[in-house]
């Protein structure tokens, strides 16, 4: 009878410690990341008992000693994939793990709201992780981003023309005669960056030239200046037009651009695509189709792309990519310890292969959080049975104690 006390016993530390796991589940039901586990049980046996004589006659008798909180399996089901405020607030849709370090020591989240700390470097909010990224060989690499805070200038080298010039002559000759007074064309507002980043709002304007010798019978000179908001001339030049086309070799100029602080920058202006039609408006319909160079940018946004890549983008609207966001994959994630915070080690198990994001370990997005697995219809319905578990070991040792009270009534000659 002391036995079945101490099974009792055993009874109800198990189960007791069966509700501390379904008390952490459920208070975790709003923790992002959070993975349930599922209590489990498992016998005490501690031997048998040979009676008789002989392989024939022997009778075996088994004696168990009660229940032990077996290893708690955790619950890897995906959690609800909902939207967040965060830019870097990244969750995984599949069955891998964000690859996170730790001093040197690599350690695995599912989920997590990341930050760029005041380092540089791209950490989680609450466990202060580094987010890697994957580099050229396949290692894990930390991300740092004090270089990257800002976008360098680049000057505007090239300005495309495409559109019309409508004439106010004639329509012989294919509508290029000598129109009977100037033609001039202007494009505004064309924005173009010197040397040093620094933005002019400038206006191209074509003039076809009267003055000069003609080409031909069929040939027309055109001056085209360059002017700042001023009126100031930055540059300019002469193309020619052969018929209703530029004329090859003839059909572009180059201005030196001069910075206020001495930086200069060449930009070529290219009218190959223009052509020359007869009209009776001065309306132009020549636009930019094609212009490059930028100004000094700031860092607006770190965020992941479709594809997985941690990317940075600029006030300038230019972007940098920092390289694709690493991720583990494990044949039985059951071997992973909990550390807490969402975090899982490795340290016991080989070394996993990293990937990215739709490679084979699930799909990465950004702006979004992996909400907790916590089912709490089924964490009640076990509460239920450990419940009835824990109050049936109590009856056990109550009914083991009585008898145990009889016996020592029965040797004092009271029962």
């Amino acid at each position: 009878m002391l036995d079945s006390i101490y099974i009792g016993m055993s009874g109800l530390t198990a189960h007791s410690k069966g509700l501390q796991t379904i008390s952490n589940n459920v208070a975790n039901l709003n923790t992002p990341g959070f993975k349930t586990t599922t209590p489990r049980f498992s016998d005490l046996y501690y031997g048998q008992q040979f009676f008789g004589q002989g392989p024939d006659s022997a009778r075996v008798a088994t004696a168990g000693s009660g229940v032990e909180y077996d290893y708690a399996a955790l619950n890897f089901k995906q959690g609800e994939i909902r939207r967040s405020d965060g830019q870097l607030d990244l969750a995984i849709e599949g069955p891998g793990f964000l690859a996170l370090l730790e001093d040197g020591k690599v350690r695995y989240a599912r989920t997590g709201q990341f930050i760029i700390d005041d380092d540089g470097k791209v950490r989680e909010k609450g466990s202060k992780l580094q987010l890697t990224t994957l580099g050229p060989d396949g290692t894990l690499q930390p991300i740092t981003i004090d270089k990257l805070r800002s976008s360098a200038p680049k000057p505007t080298s090239s300005v495309k023309i495409d559109g019309s010039l409508l004439s106010m002559g004639s329509a012989g000759s294919g509508g290029t005669n000598p129109p009977t007074t100037a033609e001039t064309f202007s494009i505004p507002n064309v924005e173009l960056y010197d040397g040093s980043g620094a933005k002019i709002v400038a206006t191209i304007k074509l003039t076809r030239d009267t003055v000069s010798p003609p080409i031909g019978t069929n040939g027309a000179r055109w001056q085209v200046v360059l002017l700042d908001k001023d009126s100031k001339t930055l540059g300019q030049g002469e193309i020619r037009m052969i018929g209703r086309t530029p004329e090859p070799g003839a059909d572009r100029i180059t201005v030196t651009l001069t910075s206020a602080n001495g930086v200069a920058s060449r930009l070529d202006l290219d009218f190959s695509s223009i052509q020359y039609l007869s009209g009776n408006t001065n309306n132009s319909g020549l636009k930019v189709s094609k212009i490059d160079g930028y100004g000094a940018g700031t860092m607006s946004a770190l965020r992941v792309d479709d594809k997985g890549a941690l990317v940075v983008d600029y006030s300038n609207g230019q972007k940098e990519e920092l390289g694709t966001v690493a991720m583990a994959d494990f044949a039985d994630p059951q071997r992973l310890v909990q550390l807490g915070d969402g975090v899982f080690d490795a340290s016991q198990l080989p070394p996993p292969i990293f990937v990215g994001s739709k490679q084979g370990a699930g799909t990465l997005s950004s702006g979004v959080i992996e909400a907790s697995n916590v089912d709490l219809s089924t964490e009640f319905g076990r509460l239920i049975l450990i419940q009835r578990g824990f109050q049936a070991s109590s009856q056990v040792i109550s009914t083991a104690n009585e008898m145990i009270m009889q016996l020592f009534q029965m040797k004092s000659g009271q029962g």
